[in-house]
C-alpha cells in the first residue's frame, strides 16, 4: 500500500476541480433558466441561487457519492488511486462524510507541509494510495 505524492494528488484535483465546476455551471444555468421562467410567469419566485453556493453543495455531494459508492473519484480513477482507511479497508461512511465537510474548508490544503497530508485525510483517517 503506497500513498501517492504531491503530483498525483493535485491531478486529482484539478480534474475533479473541472468536473465538479462542469456540474456546478449547468446547474446554475438551469436555476437561472427556472427563475427566469417563474418571473415570465408571474409566480413571485425570481431567486436563484449563485454560483458560489451551487459549487460548494456540489463539491460535497459529489466527492460523498463518489467516495462511498467507488472509493475513488474521476481524478483518482484516472491516476489509478483509491481512499483507504488505517486498514488499508474501504473507508466508511463517516469518515467520507468528515473528509468532504473539511473540504469546504479553505485551509485544507495548506496542512500538507505540517502533517504531510491534507487536514481531510489527517481528521478522517484515511489515505490516497495507489491500486495495485
Amino acid at each position: 500500500m503506497k500513498t501517492v505524492g504531491i503530483g498525483t494528488r493535485i491531478l486529482n484535483f484539478l480534474v475533479d476541480t473541472i468536473v465538479i465546476f462542469i456540474i456546478s455551471y449547468a446547474l446554475s444555468k438551469l436555476n437561472q433558466w427556472y427563475a427566469q421562467q417563474y418571473k415570465i410567469a408571474g409566480v413571485k419566485f425570481n431567486y436563484y441561487y449563485n454560483f458560489g453556493t451551487i459549487f460548494f453543495f456540489v463539491l460535497f455531494v459529489y466527492y460523498t457519492i463518489m467516495e462511498i459508492i467507488f472509493a475513488r473519484t474521476c481524478g483518482k480513477f484516472l491516476s489509478y488511486s483509491k481512499v483507504v482507511n488505517k486498514e488499508g479497508k474501504r473507508p466508511n461512511v463517516f469518515q467520507v462524510l468528515i473528509r468532504s465537510a473539511v473540504r469546504l474548508t479553505i485551509i485544507d490544503m495548506f496542512f500538507i507541509p505540517f502533517l504531510d497530508k491534507t487536514l481531510h485525510d489527517y481528521l478522517s483517517k484515511t489515505n490516497v494510495v495507489e491500486i495495485d
